[in-house]
């Protein structure tokens, strides 16, 4: 035999003359059947192939004792002042963080919810140990009503009011240093002169004037200025803060660097820090931005109205919010939130919902000095990728639910965010999918279609046959 021959004797498909086969239409038919049996099941095992296959699984979190959370949050309150408004956090260790600024930012807004000013930077706050002025004398600062503000504000191109409750202990320890320094000023500047005047408003009998000015702590000393207090569409007047020390000597030193001449000068306090900036043009504020807490540990976001040299009044206090944003983690980019989503789909309808959670929904207060109280269960889901992406290859996400109450009682109101992490979490794994089992299949799925219409295919012509020689018996 020659090597061709020797070759040729192994060969699994011996083929058979052409002439020695036989087209059948059923063969046809049956050839289309399978033909179309095989594509269908090849399609259905790559669409296997490509879906993402996931184990999920509840374990314990091992995070650990030094290991953060970031928890971001946008929030609008219609009705609480900038200026006092506070972002305080706290812990079940006893861990206390008071008006946080450093990764907090506040925007004044109207009641429509829209910013109407630039971010609010806070300043210093003046000492409020008493001022020893006890002893003044005399009629002290010019008493101003709803009726005579508008006249007074207009006669004198400086006029600086003192806006007080006479149940505010801070309002009792300034009064002595503000009519005494207002009786200094009126002998060094007559009022006749019009140059600058010192007033005050008690604000239990003029609550409308200085609701209009957004006075919502005691006291709040505003510097208004003729010609600069343009009104906007609240009728609201464009006016100054004074956040300086509050003796005697402070106030007049600082009330005679506002006469005309120098009113284009900052006011600055002995640490060359401004004690002077632009009142809030707005009743309300817009909080956002983001805190690191301890896993671990409960906590909770505190957002009031606070400061050490004001009182407030807790009845006309209101916290009515709109959350727009509360999420926990790190915020993911697109391409991470999509891959989050292939692997563990269920979590793209979970982060979407407002049902459970804050973001989106508004808490109105039905009466004032109404506290909110928001009850946050936290639960991690960690997704592990087969990219070889870096940042692919492991994937943290945040579900909570939240539970919100109201209590109203005497103390100021506030908002309260308290979060708890549970001490399980999700872990959800991406299987991965083998080619060869892949190859495996579809041979299996061919080669078996293939035999399976052979034998459908050799019974019915075995059958037809059977028929005809039958039918052939009977003609003989």
């Amino acid at each position: 035999m020659t090597t061709a021959s020797k070759i040729k004797s192994i060969d699994f498909y011996r083929k058979i003359p052409r002439d020695l086969t036989e087209a059948s239409l059923s063969g046809a038919g049956l050839s289309l059947i399978a033909a179309f049996a095989m594509i269908f099941l090849f399609g259905m095992e790559l669409n296997n192939y490509l879906t993402v296959s996931s184990t999920t699984n509840v374990v314990v979190d091992r995070s650990k004792d030094g290991e953060y959370l970031r928890i971001q949050f946008n929030m609008s309150f219609p009705a609480l002042s900038c200026e006092f408004a506070s972002v305080d956090v706290s812990d079940a260790l006893g861990t206390n963080r008071y008006n946080l600024t450093k990764t907090v930012r506040k925007y004044p807004i109207d009641p429509n919810l829209k910013i109407v000013g630039p971010e609010f930077h806070p300043g210093p706050i003046p000492n409020p140990t008493s001022h020893g002025d006890d002893d003044h004398e005399g009629e002290g600062a010019h008493v101003l009503t709803s009726s005579t503000f508008d006249e007074y504000a207009r006669r004198y191109s400086v006029l600086v009011v003192n806006f007080y409750a006479p149940w505010c202990i801070w309002s009792a320890r300034l009064k002595p240093s503000w009519d005494k320094a207002a009786g200094i000023i009126a002998e060094k500047y007559h009022p006749d002169t019009g140059r600058i005047l010192l007033g005050k408003v008690d604000c239990t009998d003029n609550n409308d004037l200085c609701r209009k000015h957004h006075i919502q702590g005691f006291p709040s000393i505003r510097i208004f200025h003729k010609g600069h207090d343009l009104k906007d569409e609240h009728g609201h007047h464009e006016h100054d803060s004074y956040y300086g020390e509050r003796d005697t000597d402070s106030l007049v030193k600082a009330m005679e660097a506002l006469v005309p001449k120098e009113t284009t000068l900052a006011l600055e306090d002995k640490t060359n820090g401004t004690v002077k900036r632009p009142a809030p043009r707005a009743g309300g504020c817009r909080i956002e931005g983001f805190i690191r807490a301890k896993k671990v540990v409960p906590g909770n976001i505190i957002i009031s109205a606070h400061s050490g040299s004001h009182s407030f009044d807790a009845s006309a206090m209101n916290m009515t919010h709109y959350v727009s944003q509360f999420t926990f983690g790190r915020e993911l980019n697109f391409w991470m939130r999509r891959e989050l989503y292939r692997i563990y789909p269920h979590l793209a309808s979970v982060y979407d919902t407002v049902e459970a959670n804050l973001t989106g929904r508004i808490y109105v207060s039905q009466h004032e000095n109404i506290t909110h109280d928001h009850y946050l269960q936290v639960v991690k889901t960690e997704v592990v990728s087969l990219r070889k992406r870096k940042e692919f290859s492991l994937l943290e996400q945040y579900d909570y639910t939240s539970h919100s109450n109201t209590i109203q009682n005497t103390n100021v109101p506030v908002a309260k965010f308290h979060y708890e992490l549970s001490p399980m979490q999700v872990l959800v794994k991406e299987n991965p999918k083998s080619f060869s089992h892949f190859i495996t299949n579809v041979c299996a799925i061919i080669g078996g279609v293939f035999t399976v219409a052979g034998i459908v295919d050799s019974m019915l012509h075995g059958a037809m046959r059977m028929v005809k020689k039958i039918e052939l018996g009977k003609q003989f």
